[in-house]
């Protein structure tokens, strides 16, 4: 379970019974819930209320769930679980692209909804009091260990949950390829291709915030046959 009360997240989905669903079983499970109906609403919940993390349909009327989560994305490090109709594998790499932390293919079991929430919530990284910084540099970025916080100068790089955990698996193995089934088993995600192709979607999106030239990366290394491997200056 998670820490308990504290926890507020956004379920965004325009079938009612769905919502009114999700809502109850979260509830119930110790989480503080609010549902929007569409992507404008959601909007509007977002500008007045700090959420732990947003569930979203991504077949919604007016704006879908994949806009959206790009333009959170943009704003905000809040982690976003996109839920996909079963098949739709092009709207899963889509969502991923589009900054979402984890997708969830329709119908599901509720357990593994909460079982996804859970392992999501623990990526985010807790700020470690009292420690001495550590930090990796990166060409024009550098990470601090400690807090996991990527910096570029004074501007703090935001990074979403996934990217997050990412960096902190990384850092944990400096110099030492990890590889992509590793990943996913950290990630707290089901074995499988599609979860690793998940995976390299998630490493593209972090080289962007990284490297000068994401295409030919200098420090987030793609070691052939044995995964990624970060190699800091």
């Amino acid at each position: 379970m998670s820490d308990g009360n504290d926890t507020h997240l956004l379920i965004v989905d325009d079938d009612e019974r769905i919502r009114g669903l999700l809502q109850k079983f979260l509830i119930r499970h110790g989480f503080w819930v609010s549902a929007a109906r569409d992507a404008a609403h959601a909007r509007r919940l977002l500008d007045g209320l700090e959420f732990d993390m947003i569930v979203m349909d991504v077949m919604m009327p007016g704006e879908d769930g994949i806009s959206l989560t790009r333009d959170l994305r943009g704003r905000i490090a809040t982690p976003i679980l996109l839920l996909t109709a079963k098949g739709e594998t092009e709207d899963r790499i889509a969502g991923l692209e589009a900054g979402a932390d984890d997708y969830l293919a329709k119908p599901f079991e509720p357990k593994e909804l909460l079982l996804r929430i859970n392992a999501i919530l623990r990526r985010v990284p807790q700020v470690a009091a009292d420690l001495a910084p550590k930090m990796l540099q990166l060409g024009p970025v550098r990470y601090d260990v400690e807090r996991g916080e990527l910096w570029s100068g004074e501007e703090l790089v935001r990074l979403t949950a996934t990217e997050s955990q990412l960096m902190k698996i990384f850092a944990g193995s400096v110099g030492e390829p990890v590889s992509r089934g590793d990943l996913v088993e950290q990630l707290g995600r089901a074995e499988g291709q599609a979860q690793e192709r998940a995976v390299d979607v998630q490493i593209t999106r972090l080289r962007k915030k990284i490297e000068s030239d994401p295409k030919q990366p200098r420090f987030l290394q793609t070691v052939r046959g044995a995964g990624y491997m970060l190699a800091p200056e």
